[in-house]
């Protein structure tokens, strides 16, 4: 599972495809809402804004 910005979506994709070598599901984490976990602020990658859960 990935929390990335709109730049890194591809990288996490590959790196998921290649570690679970299946298609993930993309979240927009601006339209959904968790009620057991609170998604990080930032990308795994850089300072931008988590706006994509890769699971």
């Amino acid at each position: 599972m990935y929390c990335v910005c709109r730049e890194h979506v591809e990288l996490a994709i590959d790196k998921f495809v290649d570690e679970y070598e299946d298609a993930p599901d993309l979240v927009n984490l601006q339209t959904t809402a968790f009620s057991a976990w609170t998604p990080p602020e930032h990308c795994e990658w850089c300072g931008n804004p988590a706006e994509i859960l890769v699971v």
